[in-house]
């Protein structure tokens, strides 16, 4: 995949949508391009985390393991595909972390990656991007709290 494939794939992924030209050229230059085989975790929940991630092709399951003492139970939260965005949010903020969940991909997938702090650094830079990708990163956590919740009411 060349950087203008890379271009297309963040202009018309859900957290980087509606940014210029420019802002996207200056992203597209912090990203690297990942392959997995179906059944290969992007990464596992306990993982420490500080990448974003961007789906150029292939389906992610977001899972989360849950412990109740005797039982067990694996929940899928969100299930995503091109376009869709995932990852340590905390390091938009300097916090990088532990991850709550995992991400398995459920048939051959690219993923595009770059790292929070890389990104964090331009948002600094340039307050109009880092002001739109904060408010994007809103309507995602948003979307990701109230898959979580309805998964859990599954159980």
């Amino acid at each position: 995949m060349n950087q203008s494939e890379i271009e297309i794939i963040l202009k018309e992924c859900e957290f980087f949508r509606y940014l210029k030209k420019e802002a996207i050229e200056k992203i597209t230059a912090l990203c690297k391009i990942k392959s997995y085989d179906a059944g290969n975790y992007v990464f596992q929940q306990g993982d420490f985390g500080d990448c974003l991630y961007i789906i150029a092709d292939g389906h992610i399951f977001l899972e989360r393991l849950l412990d109740m003492g005797a039982r067990k139970a694996n929940v899928v939260i969100e299930k995503l595909g091109k376009g869709r965005v995932f990852g340590c949010w905390s390091t938009l903020i300097g916090d990088p972390h532990f991850l709550m969940s995992s991400a398995c991909c459920q048939k051959p997938t690219e993923i595009i990656c770059l790292k929070g702090t890389d990104l964090r650094d331009i948002m600094k830079q340039d307050k109009e991007i880092g002001f739109h990708i904060l408010e994007r990163l809103c309507f995602l956590l948003r979307d990701r709290i109230q898959a979580a919740y309805g998964a859990l009411e599954k159980i």
